[in-house]
């Protein structure tokens, strides 16, 4: 009887460890992956600021935000596909329906046309060495002693980012998907950067004697991928109700590579 006792406390004993023990794996799982997305989008060594150093100040992008009426929210929760596009919240802002309260039987309806709604991220990469702007080189063959090779912009250079496909209304899903990037690499990201001529930084990299030294300078870019969501959208009028409807509903793919502004990213190798 003892033994038999002694079996089930041991039974009981081990049931309650093992879902801890899974919870404790499963959470340990979710933090590292945590980290992992975090660090995906940290600026590695040898990528540097150019902020106060370029001879080009670019104007900081600024993120265009509307926050919607009272009466824009009553018909953005009427449907159940988020409305992120800036020119449509605009839109129903700027639009004033009353109906009467005594329109019974009244019926109606305002087509407002077919509008790129949200843009869903899917990936979001950067690419450190997206475009080469600039070389250093020194040549140390006949040097006696090691020499010190620094940045500096030779020629002005423009990165531009760009859509990776074609697609309606392009400058409205360029800033969506700016809205969504910047949000999650918390990156200054522009379609458009420049680097000035005789930018220069103050670190070094040692080239020794009978060396030929070689300091490739590029811009990181982000590459971001998703879908965008467009639909016909109508405001529909019954007695002295509205709604919004969005009819039609299509998804397109689409790519794009956006420009991490003021930033390089240096590649320093001797021959």
């Amino acid at each position: 009887m003892k033994r038999t006792l002694w079996r089930l406390f041991i039974i009981l004993l081990l049931l309650s460890v093992i879902p801890l023990a899974e919870h404790e794996m499963t959470f340990a799982k979710n933090d590292n992956s945590k980290k992992e997305e975090k660090s995906t989008f940290t600026l590695p060594k040898n990528v540097l600021s150019l902020e106060k150093a370029n001879t080009h100040p670019n104007t900081t992008m600024q993120l265009e935000m509307v926050e919607p009426s009272n009466s824009t929210k009553e018909l953005m929760e009427s449907v159940d596909i988020s409305i992120e596009n800036i020119h449509l919240i605009k839109l129903l802002n700027e639009t004033s329906i009353k109906p009467s309260p005594i329109a019974i039987g009244y019926r109606g309806s305002i087509y407002l046309g077919r509008w790129p709604l949200t843009y869903q991220s899917e990936s979001t990469t950067v690419i450190w060495d997206y475009q080469k702007i600039n070389e250093n080189k020194l040549n140390n063959k006949n040097g006696q002693s090691v020499e010190e090779l620094r940045y500096i912009q030779e020629e002005k250079k423009k990165i531009n980012g760009a859509l990776a496909n074609k697609i309606e209304q392009p400058e409205v899903i360029k800033q969506l998907m700016l809205q969504k990037a910047t949000a999650k690499t918390k990156l200054p990201l522009s379609f458009a950067t420049v680097i000035g001529a005789n930018s220069r930084l103050d670190n070094y990299y040692h080239v020794p004697a009978n060396k030929v030294g070689y300091l490739h300078a590029y811009a990181p870019a982000v590459n971001e991928k998703g879908q965008v969501v467009f639909g016909e959208v109508t405001i529909e009028l019954k007695g002295h109700t509205k709604k919004l409807v969005i009819k039609n509903v299509t998804k397109q793919g689409v790519g794009a590579w956006i420009p991490i502004q003021d930033h390089i990213a240096l590649s320093f190798q001797t021959k």
